[in-house]
């Protein structure tokens, strides 16, 4: 019987095609089921994104109001953008800032701009991962642990009243924010490290901090060419102070960065809230007249005393909750995230903010309305975070609250102030500060 070579050939193709075909749609399957969904949200213009609506929203600190709430409202909790050049997964919620920040060094690591590193120091804890980090915020703990604070108080204590005494008796107006500014800024040098504030320090590092957020373009003119020769000239102040180690000097103004601003700003809103509550400032006042009822006059304070400052520390707070000295921060994905059924690219940007869950009204009730007492009860992990949380939580936290307390103790037990412009506008430049410095008038109570 003839074969018919063609009818043979017919069925090989056709059945070649259909295993083809097959294996096709079974690898097509098997690939879905793989793919990364990423987050919802817009990328906005190439390579420069939904950067000015960040910018502009974050300048007027608005940046919850304008930028993040309309987007959590379209898209959800966790949303994509793209930010400064990179693609940015924005998380909100205080099991966002759990799972993000306690993976530290694991999943994501800090992610600052270059024009920071270049101006804090590639020595700075920033800028250090795994077990150096650890290493470094292990010495610098030890320096605020109990018995580093106990050493602190009375320097800082005598520290504050000189300061007082130096720019408050006999004015009638000053401005708050401008005094916190200089005295934070020589606590950390004369009462933490001991060095000699010389004139034109302090001016010339708030010249190297304009610069942190800028565009590190080395261009005579620039932000960040000013702040690129201040930071050379902070090396040769550091140096001649005997601060000779680059880590240590890196770290220096890493130190200044993150309690400068961020304390300053943190003290105006405290009296920006007391000012506008006389109900809760008769209250902590009255926890200060009590402490100075049990000492003798001139007495410095304790850090017994400092422990007492209860109700003062849930106004401060609470001001915290209200007015965050920091909108959040930035990580790097270094591995691909799988988190709420989304994927987060290695080498994406996430950013998470304090807002997503200060102002939250899930986790505290009438989020928008100042009242202290709610911090008479313990608040859950990752909710209240001014400063940050994980690994790499704010070092310096104890020193601002010392800070906090103390210049708060003696203002309020030495001097009767008031508010020029009780409703002035906060702005941001890079951090949020008072527009017009806030101004109070002020008067010595044993005039």
């Amino acid at each position: 019987m003839a074969v018919d070579i063609s009818n043979i050939l017919f069925w090989v193709v056709f059945t070649l095609v259909g295993v083809i075909s097959f294996s096709f749609m079974i690898h097509k399957i098997s690939y879905n089921r793989k793919k990364k969904i990423l987050p919802p949200g817009e990328m906005g213009f190439p390579l420069i994104g939904e950067t000015m609506e960040f910018l502009n929203a974050q300048r007027k600190n608005q940046l919850f109001e304008e930028f993040v709430q309309p987007r959590i409202l379209k898209h959800g909790k966790v949303f994509k953008t793209r930010l400064m050049g990179s693609p940015t997964v924005v998380v909100n919620g205080a099991e966002a800032n759990r799972f993000f920040l306690s993976n530290e060094f694991k999943l994501v690591e800090s992610s600052w701009p270059s024009s920071s590193v270049h101006l804090m120091g590639m020595d700075c804890i920033m800028q250090k991962q795994g077990e150096r980090h650890r290493i470094i915020r292990g010495l610098i703990g030890t320096s605020l642990g109990y018995a580093g604070l106990e050493v602190l108080v009375p320097k800082i204590c005598n520290s504050v009243q000189l300061h007082l005494a130096k720019n408050c008796r006999g004015q009638e107006s000053i401005s708050l924010y401008r005094l916190t500014k200089s005295l934070t800024f020589s606590i950390v040098f004369e009462c933490l490290l001991g060095v000699n504030v010389e004139p034109g320090m302090l001016e010339t590092f708030e010249r190297v901090l304009e610069g942190v957020f800028a565009p590190a373009i080395m261009f005579p003119g620039s932000k960040f060419f000013r702040s690129k020769k201040a930071r050379q000239q902070i090396e040769k102040m550091l140096v001649k102070g005997e601060i000779s180690e680059q880590e240590v000097i890196d770290n220096v103004v890493l130190l200044v960065f993150a309690a400068h601003d961020t304390t300053s700003f943190s003290i105006a809103m405290t009296f920006k809230m007391l000012a506008k509550h006389p109900d809760c400032y008769t209250t902590l006042l009255q926890e200060h007249a009590d402490i100075i009822s049990n000492k003798r006059s001139g007495d410095n304070l304790t850090l017994e005393d400092i422990k007492k400052m209860k109700y003062t520390w849930q106004v401060a707070r609470e001001s915290m909750r209200l007015f965050p000295p920091i909108f959040g921060s930035f990580r790097k994905a270094i591995a691909d995230i799988d988190y709420e059924g989304f994927t987060i690219p290695k080498g994406w940007k996430v950013l998470w903010t304090t807002y997503g869950t200060h102002y939250n009204a899930e986790y505290f009730k009438d989020p928008l309305s100042f009242n202290p007492s709610r911090f008479e009860e313990e608040i859950p992990p990752y909710v209240f975070v001014p400063f940050g949380g994980g690994p790499r939580v704010c070092a310096g936290y104890q020193l601002a609250k010392l800070n906090i307390l103390i210049f708060v103790h003696y203002i309020v037990t030495q001097y009767d102030w008031s508010l020029h412009y009780p409703d002035e506008t906060i702005t941001m430049d890079p951090l949020p500060f008072p527009s017009q410095g806030m101004p109070i008038k002020i008067s010595s109570k044993f005039i």
